[in-house]
């Protein structure tokens, strides 16, 4: 009898260990879990503060861009009006005008072709740091399977 109760104890000591072990393991496995995602959370901040900052840099460029332009044609069209009002013939008249209207769409396609590469370029630098989270994301879900 005295065996039985000595072998019931080692086994019960033995499930207890084992209880205990699995319990600390899994209590340890989820606080490395919770810190993964704390760590991702923190990085996934980031990158939303980096992507907002590049996408506000990109809207000041393009807003200086704008005015500078602006700024630019309306000088031109006063020169313009000057040049027009000292015409001494309607066909000076014309052909001063169809000058000025060429120049001015020849310089209004350019502005639009620069202004739409700051566009692309600053949507590229906002989404690049989105981008790579989710890239991170992928690859730990990938990791995981």
């Amino acid at each position: 009898m005295a065996a039985a109760a000595d072998t019931m104890k080692t086994t019960v000591d033995q499930f207890s260990a084992a209880g205990s072990k699995a319990f600390k393991d899994a209590v340890e496995k989820s606080l490395a879990g919770l810190n993964d995602v704390n760590a991702m959370s923190k990085q996934n901040l980031e990158a939303v503060i980096a992507s907002v900052t590049a996408a506000t840099k990109g809207a000041e460029t393009l807003g200086a861009q704008a005015m500078a332009y602006s700024k630019t044609a309306m000088e031109s069209q006063v020169a313009a009006a000057k040049s027009l009002s000292s015409a001494k013939s309607v066909q000076e008249v014309i052909e001063l005008q169809t000058s000025f209207a060429k120049s001015a769409m020849e310089a209004y396609m350019a502005e639009m072709t620069k202004m739409t590469e700051t566009v692309s370029a600053s949507f590229k630098e906002s989404s690049k740091p989105i981008n790579a989270r989710v890239t991170a994301l992928v690859e730990k879900m990938q990791a995981v399977r």
